[in-house]
């Protein structure tokens, strides 16, 4: 079995679920999962995690995004993109300026509204089957923050830009705000994530590409290592005579470590054992004066 991450270009027409599902026929493996979901139109970095690299989705899915979405004005949908069904057309009447500002004031934190064509799930049924009956539900806002944002270009009734932005935010929703702002109202036309975390559209492969790699047998060459996930924290070593306390996934103590980095001054850590092999990440507690699990791999 395949462990760690694969960096995949999500093409258009596929559901994150097609890619997984392609990506267990291509590999010969069942245990995969996505890191979050890309609406079947959107296209970009779907970040897919392999064998106990599946411990990691969660973890994944937290990180932040970027995107580059194309916005159209003057059109509202009830899927917030062109997809859907045109609710109401509007004359573009706003200047260059009037949307540059429309836009940058949803910088910083934004309460936004989940869109009813989403895979959020209320009372276990998701909003988009919700949806497709025709039912509309009462959403909660949620709390999102927009890092950045740039208009890239502006050619009437379209409007190219690229976003940072937290987990969660919905740039299908975003695009209908800054709409609703100018008065004519919007929806996405386009949508191509760039970057989810640390994994970029640079360093993504298609399903064809990974078909290929695994067929000439230089899969492993694409394959990102789960501790690669985590090179930012310091690396530890647990001595043999204490591997024992490791194999349990019981805390550790820094006398069990062959470095001997004084603890205080770390939070989280990548453990080893002797030979080199990927464990876990542990975290310390001062308090405890000790290091605890955060994430076994093993």
């Amino acid at each position: 079995m395949i462990d760690g991450i694969l960096n995949i270009y999500k093409e258009k027409g596929y559901t994150s679920h097609d890619v997984v599902a392609k990506l267990r026929g291509i590999l010969k493996q069942k245990k995969i999962g996505h890191t979050g979901t890309l609406d079947p139109d959107a296209q970009g970095v779907l970040p897919v995690c392999l064998g106990k690299g599946t411990k990691l989705c969660d973890m994944l899915t937290d990180r932040d995004k970027v995107y580059r979405a194309v916005l159209l004005l003057g059109q509202v949908t009830d899927t917030q993109d062109t997809s859907g069904t045109v609710l109401r057309q509007s004359p573009v009447e706003v200047s260059e300026k009037e949307i540059r500002e429309a836009a940058e004031s949803f910088l910083g934190a934004y309460s936004q509204v989940p869109p009813m064509y989403s895979a959020l799930k209320i009372n276990g049924v998701k909003l988009c089957d919700l949806a497709r009956s025709g039912k509309t539900v009462e959403r909660k806002p949620r709390d999102v923050t927009i890092y950045d944002l740039k208009i890239e270009s502006v050619k009437l009734p379209r409007v190219t830009m690229t976003v940072s932005c937290s987990k969660g935010t919905y740039i299908r929703t975003l695009c209908q705000d800054i709409g609703e702002k100018l008065g004519c109202g919007g929806c996405m036309e386009s949508l191509v994530r760039l970057k989810s975390g640390r994994f970029s559209l640079e360093e993504s492969l298609t399903l064809s590409e990974v078909e290929e790699l695994m067929a000439a047998g230089r899969i492993l060459d694409a394959v990102i290592p789960i501790d690669r996930i985590f090179e930012e924290y310091p690396a530890l070593h647990v001595e043999k005579d204490f591997l024992r306390f490791l194999e349990n996934g019981n805390p550790l103590e820094s006398r069990m470590f062959k470095e001997k980095t004084a603890p205080p001054e770390m939070e989280q850590v990548r453990v080893y054992d002797e030979s080199g092999i990927f464990w876990a990440v542990y975290g310390y507690k001062p308090e405890k004066r000790r290091f605890e699990p955060v994430k076994m791999f093993r």
